[in-house]
Parts: C-alpha cells; structure tokens; sequence
C-alpha cells in the first residue's frame, strides 16, 4: 500500500493541484456570489465580466510566454497581434463592409443584414491565422536582429499597428477601420437553432441571460487549449530548440538548429494565440477600438510573463491573473476601501508606476518570478557547470596529479 502511495505521489503532485485548479475555476460562476457576501475579501470579488477581460489578458500573456519565455525574444509590439485579432472579428463578423451582404454560420443576425457575418468560432481560427501570418511578416526582417535592437524594431511595429488602424478610414478612399470611432457591433458567439434544439446550447450569448456566464466558460475553454498548446510544445522537438536558442544562440546554431525558421515559427505560434484572444475579446467587447491597442498593453503584458517567471506557463497564469485582475477592478476596490478608512489615494492613478514597483520587488527578491521554471531556476541558484577559460590550466593540471596518482 505504501508503494503504491510512494508511486502515486509524483503524480498527484504534478496533476493534483492544475486539477483543483481548473475544476475552481470551471465552477466559479456557481459560487461567486457566495464569495461576494463573505467578510473581508467579498469586496475584492471580481465580476463574471471582470474575469473574462482577465482571461483574455492571460491568454495573451501565455502566448508572449512563447516568444519571451521560451526562445528569449524581447517582444515589445506584442499588443499589434492583438490589435490584428480583433479588427479581424470586426470585419467578418460585423455590418462595416456594407456593400456585401455575406451569411455563413452567423447567430442572432437577420439573413438581411449587410455586412459579413461568418461564425465566431470560424473568426477564432481565421483570426489566429492571420496573426500568425502578420507575426511571420513582422518577424522575418527582424528577427535577424537581437536583444535591445530586437526590442526597439518591435517596439516601432507595436506602435505602427494602433496608429495604422486609427488612421485607416481612409485608405486610398477605402474605410478600413472606421478610424477613431472603431467598428461596432461585433456579432456575438452562439450555436443557432438548430445545436439549440438538439442540446439546449445557446443560440447567442448577448441575447441570453446567461451573457457574462457563457462568455466566461468559453475563455476558460479557450486559456485551456492555450495552457496545453504552449505545454506540449514546450516539451517538443521545436520546443527544446527555442530553449537552446534563449540560453545560447550562437551554440545552437553550431549545433545546426536553424535559427531563423525555429524564431519564426515562436513568432507565428505566440502571435496566433494573441490574435485568437484579440478576436474573442472584441466580440465580448462587441466593438473593436483603437484606444485598447496603445503600447502600454504590450509593457503590461511583458510585467505579466517577468512576474509571474520567463519560461513557465503556470507562473504566466498566475501574473496574467494578479496584474489583470489589479487592472481591471482591484486597485479601483483598494483606493474605495482606502478612501472609507479616511485615507486620500487613488491607485488607479498610479497603476503603472505600481506595477513597475512589483517587477522591481520581483527582480530584486524572487528574480525567476513568482513560479519559476526549474531550469532557469538552477541556472540562477547554482549557475552553470563550465568553467571559465582561464581556470582550464588549473583544471588540467588537477586531473594529471589524479592521473599520476592513480
């Protein structure tokens, strides 16, 4: 018996607690509001709708995990895949092309009704293609490049995006984006009739009265997939390349890893998962606009993956839940609480400069994140086994007397 609960042990230890985990988090909209009348920590609740933002936030930090935690790419433009994402749900899932009136798969829209309106689940995929396809095109003139020029180029492109889709209504004469004023509505999810009939699904989450629950499961399906996507390539073939390339390019290279195909393809794959978050949000959002793609995002998103430890999915998921959940709700619930205790501060005020406090307390205190990957944690607590070059006299000259000796 005791064998058996020796065997089971690792097993329990590397399932046990994600499956707790996950199973909370698929039953929160069932306890929330028990939650919410619980002393002390019912203010800081957050709301179904809050928690959906968060999620998709986490999304997006699991994908930058990709590119920056696995193959070590200093991606600053990361909010362009997001900004992609979305303006791909508004065009094929909205009325702003009004001189096609298109139809397939759409729920809750009359067969009248200008515009596209394919189905949200075929945008996801759409949109996750497109992006990939956008992070090949930003990626291929610049991933020749690295560290702080790396940076900077992607930095010009994050800013090249928002600025694009706020001055596109007028492209050559063609209305793109709309401009300032962004292309609203967005066709919600939902399952039609039909699935409706045949297993009580929603025909649409916005005509139901269930919106913010509906919406909520489906993010927590979708961060799902993304959690094992980015797992399972983490221990692939392509996955062990991109580690080898973020502790050492140039002996990868040696080692005949191609570097330019194996960065894209981290380029492609992290930028798909920010667009198949960037759509779904939009359609949440019912709106995409381009005051949610400025470059703050991607900096916030970047403390994401620094916070919770570069390389590791659990510790994305757990920054990408602690900063989006301060973003979205909890520092405005900290400042109320503050300001009944008779004390005048408002953190929202504040928010980045305490965000970049955390990273700093991170960095100094915990500097592999707040759940660390293990290799880059023995990295940081016992360095790396070479030695340096002028200790390989010492070293030789060691192993001849144990020659001799023996």
């Amino acid at each position: 018996m005791n064998e058996r609960l020796a065997q089971l042990q690792p097993h329990l230890r590397s399932w046990g607690l994600p499956a707790v985990v996950v199973a909370l988090g698929v039953l929160y909209p069932w306890y929330v509001e028990s939650l919410a009348e619980a002393p002390l920590i019912g203010e800081f609740v957050p709301a179904l709708g809050s928690m959906v933002i968060m999620i998709v936030f986490t999304m997006m930090a699991v994908g930058l995990n990709i590119v920056m935690g696995y193959a070590g790419l200093l991606d600053l433009g990361y909010v362009a895949f997001y900004a992609v994402g979305a303006y791909t749900a508004a065009w094929f899932a909205s009325q702003h092309f009004e001189q096609v009136t298109f139809h397939f798969g759409s729920t809750g829209v009359s067969e009248e009704t200008v515009g596209i309106h394919l189905s949200i689940w075929l945008i996801l995929i759409i949109a996750g293609a497109l992006t990939a396809v956008a992070g090949i095109l930003i990626g291929l003139p610049t991933l020749r490049l690295r560290g702080d020029y790396l940076a900077i180029v992607t930095l010009g492109f994050g800013e090249i995006i928002p600025q694009f889709v706020r001055n596109g209504d007028n492209l050559f004469g063609f209305d793109l984006t709309h401009g300032t004023f962004g292309i609203s509505p967005i066709d919600s999810p939902g399952f039609g009739e039909t699935l409706n009939s045949a297993l009580s699904l929603p025909v649409n989450y916005q005509q139901s009265f269930d919106r913010a629950r509906l919406f909520y499961l489906t993010a927590v399906v979708l961060l799902l997939i993304t959690v094992f996507c980015s797992v399972r390539l983490r221990d692939s073939r392509l996955g062990r390349a991109w580690i080898a390339i973020r502790e050492d390019e140039t002996a990868a290279a040696a080692m005949g890893i191609p570097l330019m195909r194996t960065k894209t393809w981290a380029y492609a794959i992290g930028a798909f998962f920010g667009g198949v978050a960037g759509a779904f949000y939009a359609s949440f959002k019912s709106g995409a606009f381009p005051a949610d793609f400025y470059f703050n995002i991607s900096v916030f998103l970047t403390c994401m993956v620094i916070l919770g430890g570069l390389g590791s999915v659990w510790g994305a998921l757990l920054g990408g839940m602690v900063l989006g959940y301060l973003n979205v709700e909890g520092l405005a619930k900290i400042g109320s609480e503050l300001n009944a205790a008779g004390i005048e501060f408002e953190p929202t005020k504040y928010q980045f400069g305490i965000y970049g406090l955390i990273i700093v307390l991170v960095m100094l205190f915990r500097p592999t994140g707040l759940i660390s990957e293990r290799r880059h944690r023995e990295e940081m607590e016992h360095g790396v086994a070479d030695a340096p070059t002028y200790d390989v006299t010492v070293e030789a000259s060691d192993t001849d007397r144990e020659r001799a000796n023996d």
